[in-house]
């Protein structure tokens, strides 16, 4: 989603105060400090990739952001922030747009090998969208935003420096999306692994047999599982992996080779989708507590600050444009059907909702931000959906010949909030003849919307399951761009993916507001998803917890996980 021009909405200070006071309390005398700390979150932790399909839909930022280093992290406004112990990245004067990339002189990965511009060059090759066989991307990239515009990256191997050039009359505004934390991985593991002496020649050259190996290991080499090689998982941050399991989470411990300030807690156990969060929560393994609200049902937060706060993420289904979904006049009749509002008021309102702004209502955007000055002007085309409309929905089924459907639903479960919103639209759509089935389950991942396994998937931006969203909005509109890996539905549209281009490349707001009101129009005309609501998250410090900052963004509450301290 997009921010609005020139601000950044202060989320600490607005929706995270309640939750931001008790988490930084400072301890009482006599308390000693625990030495590991649980964290809960709703993901499926499945990569170390972030940059990589199965990493985005994995969480990876909001689990891996304080290992795997990077230029910026997302903060817990959603907004980019930058990382100067891991280095500096400025704009260079040049006849295209050019960045200077410095990595931190004192900068190693914690297996001894030196962090370099390599991790640059390699990263940008996997995100460019320049590799392909056959028709068909070499490397399983979550999106190309950015990366594609990028003509080359300078680097002489094992250097320190880095300079990239955006092609000729191309500029980028959010760059500094770009070689961020969770997404600059281990380049000299992967050639390694790829038998490739020297990466930045391979991949500058194109040599088609070491890139064909690069790429492979890239797109499935850093999957986390039981039989996972962690000598391939080495560190860039102030914590490294210790050990993984589905059930027991992701043990952290300091990075002894970190060159910045030292983890103030030396344990952080991730405890992801897989484990029992409630027993967890129960047992008091956990210190920090952040999942969709109500996802889990009768959790008990005694013994926590907790608060539920709309997140930066787009709670929305995304259609499949094949099968039930094959025609337009399908996609329309459906979302005549959903009861956008009362979803809403049932399961996306939070205490204390604001009247305006993140969270007031009904979600009317994929890509634009409910507290942007942009928000109201672009999106009146999504009045007409507000309520349902079970004659046109009955007669829009009618029109595209599919009379009496069956739409089935999946999402990554057990999450009672989404089992009942599947339930409400079943209830909402039931007059109109459409059969609702819910399709939600333990081990579902999207890739069964693009298998023709379900009709729907229903999740929050780009179908996350966890934590989603930030201002740039990157990840959002990619979600929808012609070939993007994280375009489960197969939507294509060409001027949907040229006014993206545009919105990247100008920061004029008049363009912007033109741009943005085009692209919800082509979006609710289309209807290749239905956004809901804001997602809620309940985030929750427990008693004794300091510095914990509420992050209901991509980026997770994780994101300072160095600095917490929990006193008991």
């Amino acid at each position: 989603m997009r921010p609005r021009p020139g601000a950044v909405l202060r989320l600490l200070g607005v929706v995270g105060a309640g939750v931001l006071a008790v988490g930084s309390v400072v301890g009482c005398s006599g308390e000693n400090q625990v030495s590991s700390i649980g964290y809960a979150i709703d993901v499926p932790i499945t990569s170390y990739n972030g940059g990589s399909t199965a990493g985005v839909i994995g969480g990876a930022s909001a689990v891996f952001g304080r290992v795997l280093t990077g230029f910026f992290y997302t903060g817990p406004d959603g907004q980019q922030v930058a990382d100067t112990d891991a280095g500096t990245a400025k704009e260079v004067p040049g006849e295209s747009q050019t960045i200077q990339y410095r990595l931190n002189p004192d900068g190693v990965y914690s297996d001894g090998v030196p962090t370099s511009c390599d991790d640059l060059v390699l990263a940008w090759a996997a995100r460019s969208g320049r590799f392909a066989q056959a028709g068909a991307p070499m490397f399983d990239a979550a999106n190309t935003a950015g990366y594609s515009e990028i003509e080359r990256v300078e680097c002489q191997p094992g250097s320190k420096d880095a300079t990239v050039v955006f092609r000729p009359n191309q500029y980028f505004v959010p760059w500094r999306t770009l070689f961020a934390a969770g997404e600059l991985v281990p380049a000299h593991v992967a050639a390694r692994a790829a038998n490739v002496a020297n990466v930045v020649s391979a991949l500058q050259t194109g040599d088609s047999g070491a890139v064909t190996r690069l790429a492979e290991f890239w797109n499935t080499g850093w999957t986390l599982g039981a039989d996972a090689d962690l000598s391939k998982f080495p560190s860039s941050g102030p914590y490294r992996i210790e050990s993984f399991s589905a059930e027991d989470g992701v043990v952290l411990v300091a990075n002894e080779r970190w060159w910045g300030n030292k983890a103030e807690t030396g344990r952080i156990v991730v405890f992801g989708k897989g484990a029992d969060l409630k027993s967890k929560v129960d047992d008091k393994s956990v210190g920090v507590l952040d999942i969709g609200a109500d996802s889990v049902r009768d959790l008990g937060t005694g013994g926590f600050s907790a608060k539920t706060v709309p997140g930066r993420g787009a709670e929305q289904l995304l259609l499949s444009n094949s099968g039930v979904f094959g025609s337009v006049a399908a996609r329309r009749a459906f979302a005549l059907c959903v009861p956008r509002q009362a979803l809403f008021d049932e399961l996306g309102k939070v205490d204390q909702a604001p009247t305006s702004g993140l969270g007031s209502g009904p979600l009317n955007s994929r890509t634009v931000q409910q507290d942007s000055l942009f928000y109201g002007p672009a999106t009146g085309a999504a009045d007409r959906y507000k309520t349902t409309d079970i004659p046109g929905a009955t007669s829009g089924f009618a029109s595209a010949r599919v009379p009496a459907p069956t739409v089935r639903i999946g999402y990554l479960g057990p999450d009672d909030r989404r089992a009942r919103t599947v339930a409400m639209i079943a209830e909402a759509c039931k007059p109109a003849g459409v059969t609702v089935t819910d399709a939600g389950s333990a081990d579902f991942t999207p890739s069964r919307l693009t298998e023709g396994s379900v009709d729907a998937v229903l999740g929050s931006t780009a179908v996350m399951p966890g934590p989603a969203g930030s201002l740039s909005g990157m990840t959002a509109t990619s979600a929808l761009r012609t070939d993007s890996g994280l375009n489960f539905g197969r939507f294509g549209n060409g001027r949907y993916d040229a006014i993206t281009d545009q919105l990247a490349a100008d920061d004029n707001s008049t363009v912007q507001l033109n741009l943005l009101t085009e692209s919800e129009n082509l979006l609710w005309s289309e209807m290749p998803s239905i956004p809901l609501f804001a997602t809620p998250r309940t985030i929750g410090f427990a008693d004794g917890l300091q510095n914990g900052v509420a992050g209901p963004s991509q980026g997770g509450s994780g994101w300072n996980m160095d600095r917490w301290v929990l006193k008991r």
